[in-house]
């Protein structure tokens, strides 16, 4: 009889101790799971700076807030992405600003050609007014802008020739971002210019599908555009700023006191990532030309005198009131 007593006794222990296991993950479990997604490459400022501050929101809300980091498109483009957090199949992005003009065409206006003289000129922008501006726009569409990093300056590689003025973009096929202004910037150049998503890029490149493409020399050496790209012009057409948005619906399932934890990490990864690109850009001029690739100046005069159709073209679709807020900034 004892022996049967202690064997139930140690069932019953057994027991409890295979509950209190199955039960453990789900009282450790975060309170609102994140997944965060972007287009670039584990090695570019986006993903370290994503990653850190994934680390940061869980620490600081203590585990109630968990972000999972996906690089490289791997939830989709930054058109699937954008669309994801409208309907809430994704969390959370790190995302060109430009790529939401499909649903908000005047997210646009930080990407125009040769719109900021300085990067830091349109830091100061966007972390005052004419940030808070746009994010006022897009969250009617369902998403929350919780800082603005950096893309950086675009420059154009091709695998033709050297390109000094507009003319020479004359006749070759260029990449770019799938938005009307990028587009029309390109054509006004005199280029031949289609759309297409960052991660069919490279291949379009490599079998010469495109001749050309346009980014911040960041992007193409952590893409390695260089294996397949000759010259490098460094046209500086274009500052562009990176969004780490979160969607609507899941920021309103986060208590106010963890969504002030959030935004500070937010603003502390946006410094750091903004930094690392300051330390990157510093010598990626000869990492490139280590590479192979033949990096040129440009006439810039002409380069602005030829897009400058295209801010008078957009005049209608920013407005005179956003219009003016970007303009203080710019005098």
């Amino acid at each position: 009889m004892m022996l049967g007593i202690r064997n139930l006794k140690t069932t019953f222990a057994t027991l409890a101790v295979g509950a209190a296991v199955l039960t453990a993950p789900a009282l450790q479990a975060a309170d609102v799971q994140i997944r965060l997604g972007h287009v670039l490459p584990e090695s570019h400022s986006w993903h370290k700076a994503a990653t850190g501050f994934a680390e940061e929101v869980k620490a600081q809300t203590e585990g109630r807030v968990e972000v999972s980091v996906f690089p490289s498109g791997q939830l989709g483009s930054e058109k699937d992405v954008i669309q994801g957090l409208q309907i809430g199949s994704v969390q959370a992005g790190v995302i060109g600003s430009g790529s939401f003009q499909f649903i908000e065409p005047k997210m646009g206006l930080i990407e125009m050609p040769y719109a900021w003289k300085s990067r830091e000129q349109a830091f100061e922008a966007l972390d005052a007014d004419l940030g808070a501006a746009m994010a006022e726009l897009l969250e009617p569409k369902g998403v929350v802008v919780l800082a603005w990093w950096e893309t950086g300056t675009r420059n154009i590689t091709n695998s033709k020739r050297p390109i000094s003025a507009p003319a020479d973009l004359a006749g070759l096929k260029i990449r770019v971002t799938p938005d009307k202004v990028r587009l029309a910037t390109f054509e006004a150049l005199g280029a031949e210019p289609a759309p297409l998503s960052f991660s069919e890029l490279y291949s379009a490149l490599q079998q010469g599908v495109f001749d050309a493409q346009e980014n911040p020399l960041s992007i193409i050496h952590s893409a390695s555009f260089f294996e397949v790209q000759k010259y490098v012009s460094l046209t500086g057409h274009i500052w562009g700023a990176a969004s780490l948005v979160v969607s609507k619906a899941t920021w309103e399932k986060v208590s106010a006191e963890d969504q002030a934890k959030i935004k500070s990490a937010a603003a502390t990864w946006r410094d750091k990532q903004r930094q690392m690109t300051t330390e990157a850009n510093a010598d990626l001029v000869a990492k490139l030309e280590e590479k192979g690739m033949e990096v040129n100046q440009v006439d810039k005069a002409a380069f602005i005198e030829a897009v400058q159709p295209i801010w008078e073209s957009q005049k209608d679709v920013y407005g005179a009131e956003l219009l003016d807020v970007l303009n203080k900034y710019r005098q």
